[in-house]
């Protein structure tokens, strides 16, 4: 378990992390998410101890990493895929961390073909695409078979197979019982990989929720999709305050101002035939941009008359 107690971190006078708290439990995929400038990569150097907090702890089983023995072990991280010798191959990179750690040889090839790199293994680790080097960073993270896995947009640069490949990966370790903690700005493979969120925005806790939650409380209000044929003698019997109809096909209706259940009982009552009546959830990235909406540090305006669209400094 990965906990976080009271955690402010400031660089000079900027403020990254702003007294947060949260707990990290294992056996699910935990989403971490901010817009740019949020706090997250600070938030993770300050688990790894890459950097250290004004005030505050973060400890991995109850441990501060400085203080594990073997930390390969204990916590696997993937913050920055390319942080690697250019002029090593992907085995011997790979080799040269194992062996500060005891591990074996045998464990270098398992990761190796764990993430698909068994026939570059040899070569150097410089030449490797985003996507190789990608997956050469899972494997580091990987090698020590660890219990906690911390890993920062580790689809980044995967093709759609290997975002398929990594997701599934993920909920397979989450589901040994181990803790993994995602950061992603990939909010639908975020929605398909992860249980839980954490959402801070300038550095504070925003929302500690399941996905489902956050998709939900996003929902609320939502328009309804109505497919009939008697969309005309429907849309009569729907009007009223509050509820506003468009026809977006002949046969198809978007009702707003009523739930489903309504619409489903006055179509009853009148005898309307209906072939589909769909409640319009949110998506988890227009879930997102509710709750961040106030916490972004910089916004540009869009062609076209768009809504403003949030773009911020680095994690």
């Amino acid at each position: 378990m990965i906990e976080i107690e009271h955690v402010t971190k400031r660089y000079g006078e900027k403020v990254a992390v702003d007294d947060l708290s949260f707990s990290v439990k294992p056996g699910i995929v935990t989403g971490f998410l901010g817009p740019n400038g949020a706090g997250k990569s600070t938030t993770m150097r300050v688990i790894l101890g890459l950097d250290r907090p004004n005030s505050g702890r973060a400890t991995v089983n109850g441990k501060a990493y400085r203080d594990l023995p073997a930390p390969l072990h204990e916590i696997g991280a993937l913050l920055e895929a390319r942080a690697i010798h250019t002029g090593r191959s992907a085995y011997n990179h790979l080799l040269a961390m194992a062996q500060t750690h005891g591990i074996g040889r045998r464990r270098v090839d398992e990761v190796i073909e764990l993430v698909g790199l068994t026939d570059v293994a040899r070569k150097r680790a410089g030449g490797f695409s985003l996507g190789m080097g990608q997956r050469l960073g899972i494997a580091s993270a990987l090698l020590g078979d660890p219990a906690t896995l911390i890993l920062d947009e580790p689809a980044n640069g995967l093709d759609p197979e290997g975002i398929r490949w990594i997701r599934n990966l993920l909920k397979g370790l989450a589901a040994e019982g181990r803790t993994v903690f995602l950061s992603s700005h990939l909010m639908a493979e975020m929605a398909q990989t992860a249980e839980h969120l954490i959402v801070i925005g300038r550095g504070r806790l925003i929302a500690d929720t399941t996905v489902a939650e956050v998709v939900s409380q996003a929902s609320h209000g939502a328009s309804v999709m109505v497919r009939t044929p008697g969309a005309g003698e429907l849309r009569e019997a729907l009007l009223g305050d509050g509820v506003r109809i468009t026809s977006v096909e002949r046969d198809l209706l978007e009702v707003s101002g009523l739930t489903s259940a309504e619409v489903g009982a006055v179509a009853a009552r009148r005898g309307i035939v209906l072939h589909e009546l769909v409640p319009q959830m949110a998506s988890l990235e227009q879930a997102f941009m509710r709750l961040t909406g106030d916490s972004v540090e910089y916004h540009t305006e869009l062609l076209a008359g768009e809504q403003l669209e949030t773009v911020g400094e680095a994690a």
